[in-house]
């Protein structure tokens, strides 16, 4: 039950009687929600995080790759983030030997058992681009 005197146990009530409602949500999982995020186009990720508006800069592959070996130091633990983040670097540029030395380089900073992780979320997202006729 909630304090009918606590505005916020009222609040996290109705969010949560809100949510019941949509019926969507009881199919919901973060594997499908993954599906739905696109990857961003090359052009786009090369004018927003690369070198087209800092001249002279890190492009959009390097980034990606840097973001990669974060993710990695981090432990791997954001599947959904880590895999997008592969997928981006690929669409980057990156080559499945960029990305598997960019995660190696790691065990030497994050340990084997984070690099040993991103590994295998990497391998996700490339096994899937092999199946799909991709080249990575």
């Amino acid at each position: 039950m909630t304090d009918p005197n606590n505005p916020f146990a009222a609040m996290m009530a109705q969010a949560q009687e809100m949510a019941k409602s949509f019926p969507a949500m009881e199919a919901f999982t973060p594997k499908g929600f993954e599906k739905m995020m696109g990857t961003m186009p090359r052009d786009m990720m090369e004018m927003m995080f690369g070198n087209t508006l800092n001249e002279g800069g890190l492009d959009a592959r390097t980034r990606m790759l840097l973001t990669l070996a974060g993710l990695t130091m981090q432990g791997a633990q954001n599947d959904v983030a880590f895999r997008q983040s592969v997928r981006h670097a690929l669409e980057a540029g990156a080559t499945k030997q960029h990305i598997v030395e960019t995660l190696g380089q790691m065990s030497m900073f994050a340990g084997l058992p984070a690099m040993t992780r991103a590994m295998e979320l990497a391998e996700q997202v490339l096994d899937a681009q092999d199946e799909e006729g991709k080249d990575t």
